[in-house]
């Protein structure tokens, strides 16, 4: 009886010492990495690295040596390839480019301090132009908001939507031109 206990106390000893605990963080350096990329394949760049291809994605890496070890940190790299963040960036570069762009030279439109954007100065757009700018904005929020979105769940964490829109509103106030209107944290309008 009493090798029995010795060897069931051994056996629970083995496999608790066997089980690994993987600890998955959010990665913000690997997301503000994504994150300029697709802000340099929307509003351009100096260096040319910011198209997002949609082969070759990337995903969650980790050693199996590591399950030797009672507890391990899973090395993450942001996932932005998925048919959808593609499609959604491809939708944003196109709007960006055919209007968003003039507006944000003009001020009209600027960064909030949330990763959107909005109109700062509406009083200078005529009936007509101030609707089209309102369905911009409209059309340009809802795709970040997706975008921010399917980043998360392409990387297997919808829980790391907020972390990820925090990481953007960054870089789009990095990557805004000079003169585009920002809101600080405070949410006062500023130009950069």
């Amino acid at each position: 009886m009493k090798k029995l206990k010795i060897t069931l106390a051994s056996s629970v000893f083995l496999f608790m010492s066997a089980c690994v605990t993987i600890n998955v963080y959010f990665p913000a350096a690997e997301a503000e990495d994504a994150a300029e990329k697709i802000i340099n394949t929307i509003i351009g760049d100096d260096d040319g690295q910011g198209q997002i291809e949609s082969h070759n994605p990337q995903g969650f890496n980790f050693n199996p040596l590591n399950w030797f070890i009672s507890s391990a940190h899973a090395q993450v790299n942001i996932n932005i390839s998925s048919a959808a963040i593609v499609e959604i960036t491809k939708r944003m570069k196109s709007r960006y480019d055919d209007s968003l762009k003039k507006y944000l030279d003009k001020g009209v439109i600027g960064f909030s301090n949330k990763g959107f954007i909005e109109i700062v100065d509406a009083k200078s757009l005529g009936l007509k132009d101030r609707q089209k700018a309102k369905k911009l904005v409209a059309d340009e929020n809802r795709d970040r908001k997706a975008l921010y979105r399917e980043i998360a769940v392409a990387n297997g964490h919808a829980d790391w939507e907020e972390s990820i829109q925090s990481v953007f509103v960054k870089k789009w106030l990095k990557k805004a031109h000079a003169g585009w209107k920002y809101q600080d944290a405070d949410g006062n309008w500023q130009s950069k």
